[in-house]
């Protein structure tokens, strides 16, 4: 596995940073690839070639969110979702401390996740229906293929 860890010193963070966040602000994707290739670019010319070389191995990962609709794309290429669930895991086995045995976390955690679940499929709805519609159609032998409303719902459920 390579090491996703890249020392930069510290003074060029924020410059490096702010780069990348420029291939985020593009609204197509062809801009998107394009601008990771400057960023690349600049990134080369500064001398921060480990910064570089990791973004360029990474670009596919990176701007994977691209081959989605561009409506939901402020929604997919952050895992801030993925965070914020981390961090209550993270709160509530804190408040509990000590844990008996294994069973004890699995239900804990569990617990958490079934309540996340229940959020995420009756009230705050991350990305609508129709967005997930849209990020479902699939080219087959030339004709386009669209999953179903009750294929979205018994897969959100």
């Amino acid at each position: 596995m390579r090491n996703l860890l890249v020392k930069v010193p510290r003074s060029a963070q924020p410059m490096v940073a702010s780069l990348v966040r420029t291939i985020f602000a593009q609204e197509r994707a062809s801009d998107a690839w394009a601008q990771l290739e400057r960023v690349v670019t600049q990134l080369r010319d500064a001398r921060l070639h480990p910064a570089a070389d990791l973004l360029e191995a990474a670009a596919p990962d990176v701007l994977a969110y691209t081959a989605f609709p561009a409506e939901v794309w402020r929604k997919i290429w952050s895992n801030n979702p993925q965070e914020r669930l981390n961090k209550e895991i993270r709160r509530r086995t804190d408040v509990v401390g000590i844990f008996p045995n294994r069973d004890a976390v699995v239900r804990l955690v569990g617990a958490v996740l079934a309540e996340q679940h229940d959020e995420w499929a009756v009230g705050r709805r991350y990305a609508s229906l129709d967005a997930l519609r849209a990020s479902t159609l699939t080219v087959i032998d030339g004709e386009r293929k669209e999953t179903t409303p009750a294929q979205l719902l018994s897969a959100t459920a």
